[in-house]
């Protein structure tokens, strides 16, 4: 029987929750607050230029006090290489999803690298997409093993490309070696992101048709260019 006493003194018999402790309201927006410093971070390196950009620009953009960045990033090379290895790591998620997607091995080869291209030009060109633009521009300024990580990315997303090639040489539609035309291939459409203007008429459906028909001819088949393509998307 429980005495007055007893009733002052905690129990500590009672069991505690199993798994972990609910994170509080803080950490629960801490992983929101990384995604805003990485978005806002791939937005400014891609306009301004890495060197020009400084933390306290970024703390800006994202919202934040000037001090914030160096919370989650030990520094402005170190948010440098995570807005890189997050785009590579997204492109490659979309490029697993198109190679994946039900119905796409039933494709022909032409089609299998439409799907690819088009997914491409989505991580380039798409809504917020500034994180592998800054990759194919600034990686120079990441110390040797950043850039080797960043490699390995690049090589794992590049070989999704070399068995639709592979079909493609051996059907005749690509004369070019594999190797070189994938990297010719993919030179000419990150180099999109130089040029590429919505406003002037052109999508990026507009934009995967003219890669096709430049890089790929069909036996028998004469594809045009688009016709709200045909002149210089810069002019």
């Amino acid at each position: 029987m429980n005495t007055d006493a007893d009733l002052l003194v905690p129990d500590t018999t009672a069991k505690r929750p199993r798994g972990r402790p609910r994170k509080t309201v803080d950490e629960r927006d801490d992983g929101n607050r990384r995604v805003a410093l990485l978005a806002a971070a791939a937005l400014l390196f891609r306009r301004q230029g890495f060197a020009a950009t400084t933390t306290r620009d970024i703390a800006a953009a994202a919202g934040m006090q000037s001090g914030s960045p160096f919370y989650h990033f030990k520094s402005k090379g170190a948010l440098l290489f995570a807005v890189m290895e997050e785009g590579m790591r997204s492109a490659l998620t979309r490029q697993h999803a198109a190679v994946q997607a039900s119905g796409h091995a039933s494709l022909s080869a032409h089609a299998q690298l439409r799907q690819l291209v088009q997914a491409h030009f989505d991580v380039l060109l798409g809504t917020g997409n500034d994180f592998v633009p800054v990759m194919l521009y600034e990686s120079r300024s990441l110390p040797a093993r950043q850039r080797k990580v960043l490699a390995q990315l690049i090589s794992e997303y590049e070989s999704l490309w070399t068995p639709v090639l592979t079909a493609l040489h051996a059907a005749g539609e690509l004369r070019a070696p594999v190797g070189l035309a994938r990297l010719l291939i993919l030179g000419a459409l990150n180099w999109s992101v130089q040029w590429f203007d919505p406003k002037k008429g052109a999508s990026v459906k507009d934009l995967t048709d003219t890669a096709m028909a430049l890089f790929l001819k069909p036996c028998g088949t004469d594809q045009e260019l688009p016709s709200n393509f045909a002149r210089s998307p810069t002019d």
